[in-house]
């Protein structure tokens, strides 16, 4: 699966339209490498999404093409959230 529908169809990012902006900036990581919207992600890969000042680190639990609100949540587990702070 795609990325940016990966992204979109978990609810991690709202828009596939976003999330594909956000790959695009380079904010996004696929176990280590540096990700496009295009990416293939598959079940065990390793997220890292920068979120403004916030980097969180997610693992794919499962794929689906489409899925309800209350069942999103299921596609991925939260390894880490890290607060990115920069000290001047």
């Amino acid at each position: 699966m795609r990325l940016d529908k990966f992204l979109k169809v978990s609810r991690l990012i709202k828009r596939r339209t976003l999330a594909k902006e956000v790959a695009d900036k380079g904010r996004i990581f696929i176990n280590g490498q540096q990700a496009k919207a295009g990416s293939n992600v598959k079940v065990g890969d390793e997220l890292e999404i920068r979120f403004g000042q916030k980097l969180v680190t997610v693992q794919v639990t499962e794929l689906q093409e489409s899925t309800k609100k209350e069942d999103a949540a299921n596609m991925y587990k939260i390894v880490k959230e890290e607060n990115l702070t920069t000290t001047d």
